[in-house]
C-alpha cells in the first residue's frame, strides 16, 4: 500500500526480507484457507458419495468416482499449500509473484469429474 511505513513495534525484516504489510499477509492466508475448503469439500463428497450412492449396475464406477473426487480434494490441498507457500515467499522477498497453471489444471478437474458424474446419473 502507498505510503504505509512499519511502526517501532514492527518486527525487522530478515536479511534477505522485505517489510510486508501484515494485510497481504494475511490475504494470502485467507486464500490458502479457501483452497483447504474446496479440498475439504471434494473429500467430504467423495466419501459421501461412496457410503450413500448405491446403484444395482456400476457399483465399481461409484467406488471409482468416490476415489477419484477424494484424490482431487488431496491434489488440490497441495496445490492450495504450494501456492500459499511460494506466494508468502515471494512478497517476503519483494518479488513478483509468480504465474501458474495451476487454475487452469483445478478448473479442468472439477469439469471432468462433473462430467463422469453426469455419465453415472444418466446411464445408470
Amino acid at each position: 500500500m502507498a505510503g504505509y511505513r512499519p511502526s517501532m513495534d514492527e518486527p525487522e525484516a530478515g536479511p534477505r526480507e522485505v517489510v510486508v504489510d501484515y494485510r497481504f499477509l494475511l490475504a494470502n492466508e485467507r486464500t490458502f484457507l479457501a483452497w483447504v475448503r474446496t479440498a475439504l469439500g471434494l473429500i467430504a463428497g467423495g466419501v459421501a458419495l461412496d457410503q450413500f450412492v448405491r446403484v444395482e449396475q456400476g457399483e465399481g464406477l461409484v467406488v471409482a468416482a468416490s476415489v477419484a473426487i477424494i484424490v482431487a480434494g488431496a491434489l488440490i490441498a497441495l496445490i492450495g499449500t504450494v501456492r500459499w507457500a511460494r506466494t508468502d515467499a515471494a512478497m517476503r522477498a519483494g518479488r513478483p509473484v509468480g504465474r501458474t497453471p495451476a487454475l487452469i489444471v483445478v478448473g479442468v478437474l472439477i469439469m471432468l469429474m462433473a462430467l463422469v458424474i453426469a455419465g453415472m446419473v444418466i446411464f445408470t
